[in-house]
């Protein structure tokens, strides 16, 4: 097994060119920018950024292998899919540690990702053998009805700075196995774990073109160009609703096929039968896992009113055991924020509720010295009209507000234009149900707070986006449906 390097060993390690066409080239202007350690604020290294002719460049490759790349046999593309799995699981304390480095998340969070972004290579590889289409007579008897299904064609994914890994996995993973070529142009902030997982599916055999590299610091230089390409035929995006929708725009143009993973404003909703301490055990789950920097992260706590004050009081104790500091410490089990307008975004969102008469049991100052750290915070009594409830804070901080019918509950949980994920928590099985269904989001957590799941669909509704990752749902998003009509 290989690992345990340290962190400026495996920093040197890492390629920090663009992996184009199976090579790894530096950027066609030479220019490079700065990865940053969120912990310290220090460069971490410098990485190619590529430009225009650089992502033409790419899709020419991904073009060129396109036909034998999809005409590999099923199975070939599952070991290959397979073997990288079995690579990263190799290496998982290089890619946790690395992925401290340039995201801040705390190692044991990293590891958990390690775990959750390999997955998704093992999960798809075992699809990729089952795509499947029908053979049935027509009704009429005038001949038969053959559907297949093949691969879309090139795609481009543009993957967010705070799942490095998963948020990558989880579109190549079945893009490939359905026979896809496909571009990735990784956040800028975190380019790092894509670039050591490209030289991975490099050392497995991936034929040149099947997958490029692109990290930019200037992403609409890089998009624009492949959008605007007639040979590109899907997108798949991970990221804010306000970028998913100028890039769902521009799609719309060459009318490409689709994902978007967009924001969410995850309700957490508390019963007053609710266990209390299994809502608290999920509450943190779903509000500081990644330190709360997740699209599914509870975002808004509405608990009933003969419960909240325990309710609070449980969580805030909860909350206040989390150690801040620096994710490749030991014992920090918070790290700090992915940069400086993360944590002014939190900042300021905790303001503007305070000033609007929420009280603050825990936290609610950010910390001196280097670095973006934000303590675990829990505001109570948060009025309506307070801007975290409407926007994504992205941070550890708990909103807590109460109610007192389900009808009330309900209201408060739908009253939002995203529609990601949800929580509740219930002892009675009819209402657990019953809201389930009236919850206008594409995933409910009942009863847990940690709903990602490799094997299930993950997507919104509303202005959380389009598409389904994950799952046998999943691959679906790279296929395209033929119909044969057989005399």
């Amino acid at each position: 097994m290989m690992g345990h390097m340290d962190a400026a060993e495996l920093i040197r390690s890492v390629p920090t060119d663009l992996f184009l066409g199976g090579e790894w080239v530096a950027a066609e202007n030479g220019a490079t920018f700065g990865v940053h350690d969120p912990a310290t604020g220090e460069e971490l290294a410098r990485v190619a950024d590529a430009g225009p002719g650089d992502a033409v460049r790419a899709l020419d490759a991904a073009v060129a292998a396109g036909p034998a790349w999809a005409a590999t046999p099923p199975r070939e593309r599952a070991e290959l899919l397979r073997a990288v799995w079995q690579k990263i699981t190799d290496r998982a304390d290089d890619f946790a540690l690395l992925m401290t480095l340039e995201m801040g998340k705390a190692l044991p969070e990293s590891r958990s990702e390690v775990t959750y972004g390999a997955e998704f290579l093992r999960w798809f590889s075992e699809e990729a053998v089952r795509i499947s289409g029908r053979y049935t007579p027509a009704p009429a008897g005038t001949g038969r009805v053959l559907v297949t299904k093949q691969p879309v064609g090139p795609c481009l994914a543009i993957t967010p700075w705070n799942f490095p890994l998963a948020m990558g996995t989880r579109k190549i993973g079945p893009a490939l196995a359905a026979g896809c070529t496909i571009i990735v142009k990784p956040a800028s902030e975190t380019p790092l774990t894509i670039q050591l997982l490209a030289q991975l599916f490099d050392e497995a055999g991936l034929p040149a073109g099947v997958l490029s590299v692109l990290p930019s610091s200037h992403a609409s230089e890089v998009t624009g160009p492949l959008l605007e390409d007639p040979r590109l035929r899907k997108l798949t995006f991970t990221g804010s609703t306000e970028v998913g929708r100028t890039l769902a725009e521009k799609a719309g143009r060459s009318l490409l096929r689709t994902s978007l993973e967009l924001g969410g404003n995850a309700p957490f909703v508390v019963f007053e039968d609710a266990d209390l301490d299994a809502a608290v055990e999920g509450a943190v789950a779903a509000k500081l896992r990644n330190g709360g920097e997740a699209c599914t992260a509870a975002n808004r706590f509405h608990v009933h009113n003969s419960v909240r004050e325990q309710f609070v009081a449980k969580l805030t104790e909860r909350m206040a055991s989390y150690k801040l500091g620096p994710g490749t410490e030991p014992d920090a089990t918070l790290g700090p924020l992915v940069n400086e307008k993360q944590k002014k975004t939190v900042i300021e969102l905790v303001q503007d509720a305070v000033s609007a008469g929420a009280s603050v049991r825990l936290g609610g100052e950010a910390a001196d010295g280097p670095g973006w750290f934000y303590p675990a915070t829990v505001l109570d009594d948060v009025p309506h009209e307070a801007r975290i409830l409407k926007e994504e804070v992205f941070g550890p901080v708990a909103a807590v507000t109460g109610f007192d019918t389900e009808e009330e509950a309900l209201a408060a949980a739908n009253d939002t234009r995203y529609g990601l994920a949800a929580y509740i928590f219930t002892r009675d099985l009819d209402r657990a149900l019953r809201v389930s269904h009236a919850l206008e989001t594409g995933i409910v957590g009942v009863n847990r707070g940690v709903v990602s799941d490799v094997a299930a669909p993950f997507g919104g509704i509303k202005d959380s986006g389009l598409g389904r990752e994950g799952g046998t749902e999943g691959i679906e998003e790279f296929l395209e449906t033929k119909y044969i009509a057989l005399q």
